[in-house]
């Protein structure tokens, strides 16, 4: 009888063991995956359209007559949450301390939306839900929207697509803004892009509107 209860002993010693080391183990891999004291970045950068629909402003109508805005395509060096520096024609490095506050091409796709809204008058829709529905379909590419060192500017580079429904054919235009004079800082290089998108985005819209 002796002899079992300290087999049970040494049984139940072992298992709290095991599980305090597994314990014990989750938590160190868990912290190498999740630092939660580190810094967070000086800028978290969005887009903001320079141009609205006034409040109050009721754009109605069929979606068979809506504009449809995509989101744009993208590399993966600038689909990404970080802002790509070009060093030069074969080196691109990410811009210190600045993050986007979201995907740079899901930010575009949402300032040209409402650019097209308050330069058009017209039903504007966001996403490829309403591809099928849309009169006017506005895509494209994003080639570039970053920091270009050996220039010391923001260049926003977008070439847009634009399809109507019918026998109209497809047409395609490049679009392009640069601010020059930029410090390569978070800030006045987040102000930059800004601009430089909202000057893309007025561009397309007077395209579409044309």
């Amino acid at each position: 009888m002796g002899t079992a209860m300290t087999r049970l002993r040494r049984l139940r010693a072992g298992s709290i063991h095991k599980a305090g080391f597994m314990a014990v183990a989750a938590a160190l891999t868990l912290s190498g995956c999740v630092s939660l004291g580190t810094k967070p970045p000086d800028e978290l950068l969005r887009l903001t359209p320079a141009e609205t629909a006034p409040a109050g402003t009721v754009a109605s109508g069929q979606l068979t007559e809506a504009i449809v805005v995509l989101d744009p395509e993208a590399d993966r060096g600038l689909d990404v949450l970080r802002v790509p520096v070009t060093v030069d024609a074969s080196s691109v490095s990410y811009l210190k301390d600045a993050l986007w506050i979201e995907k740079p091409t899901r930010q575009f796709r949402s300032l040209l939306a409402e650019t097209l809204r308050s330069r058009t008058g017209k039903l504007v829709v966001e996403g490829g839900d309403f591809e099928v529905t849309g009169r006017t379909l506005i895509g494209g590419r994003l080639i570039q929207m970053g920091y270009d060192a050996q220039r010391g500017a923001v260049v926003v580079r977008f070439d847009a697509m634009r399809t109507e429904r019918g026998s109209n054919p497809i047409q395609s235009r490049r679009f392009e803004a640069v601010v020059e004079g930029v410090e390569p800082k978070a800030k006045p290089v987040g102000a930059a892009l800004n601009q430089a998108a909202n000057d893309v985005a007025r561009q397309v819209a007077d395209w579409v509107k044309g």
